[in-house]
């Protein structure tokens, strides 16, 4: 077994309703007599007077192509999420897992593995579906990062499950999961072709000057609607999030 800690500090109220600090661990554990191929990522706290508190972690997982050359495009604005929320969070992905680029860090008191396939979009389940079993991540706490055509440029969206929409990469995730679909998501809207320009060059197109900024204003706001999706789940935060980005650039 193995073990790598992380020393943070939280707050505990006890049932005198006195408030305890104490050292947080996160504990990356092999639990090789269950299984060899397992890891159980568990951020807990101490014992105290029967106390012990653990969070579930979250797996992030941006979607997109890897290499230069698709740098910038359309198709890779869930890499560009993913490497956002890295750099406000302090870490760095460069570990190669399942054939994603990952790292382990947390949000708050939560741990979280942020992943970017790299066997291209149409194969992002072949990384997501070994991670969530590998680290023991359940359904409920997989976030999937991808561009939507069905959205304006920049306007995004977090959903709690939903259908894969003809997404190739979501297909690949879903099917990498069994066929399940109650997993969130965040989309980031790309906008449609204009006129009769063919899909898939539109996906691998880069942004225009203007479409740019608006991507830029998604990649700002992004980390901390994720963060709050992490810490609270979809409350009352989330659902007025989505009503702001609906009518972001069409004010009623």
């Amino acid at each position: 077994p193995f073990y790598l800690f992380r020393s943070m500090f939280c707050a505990v109220s006890a049932p005198i309703n006195i408030c305890i600090f104490h050292p947080q661990r996160i504990q990356f554990r092999r639990r090789s007599h269950l299984n060899p191929s397992r890891i159980r990522i568990s951020a807990s706290l101490s014992d105290t007077n029967g106390i012990k508190v653990e969070y579930t972690p979250w797996l992030i997982v941006g979607l997109g192509n890897p290499g230069n050359k698709y740098h910038g495009t359309r198709h890779n604005v869930g890499f560009e999420m993913i490497d956002r929320i890295a750099e406000e969070e302090g870490i760095m992905l460069n570990t190669i897992q399942s054939k994603a680029l990952i790292v382990i860090g947390c949000i708050g008191d939560v741990p979280i593995l942020l992943a970017k396939p790299q066997a291209y979009m149409n194969f992002s389940g072949e990384s997501v579906g070994p991670l969530a079993a590998y680290y023991r991540v359940p359904l409920r706490h997989i976030l999937v990062v991808y561009d939507e055509m069905g959205l304006p440029n920049g306007v995004m969206r977090l959903q709690p499950k939903g259908g894969h929409g003809h997404h190739n990469g979501l297909k690949s995730v879903t099917g990498h999961l069994d066929g399940c679909r109650d997993f969130p998501r965040m989309c980031i809207g790309i906008g449609n072709p204009p006129g009769k320009m063919d899909m898939k060059a539109f996906l691998l197109q880069k942004f225009s000057t203007l479409e740019r900024k608006q991507i830029d204003a998604a990649l700002e706001q992004g980390p901390e609607a994720v963060r709050t999706l992490i810490l609270n789940g979809f409350n009352r935060t989330i659902n007025r999030f989505n009503l702001g980005q609906k009518y972001k650039y069409h004010k009623v």
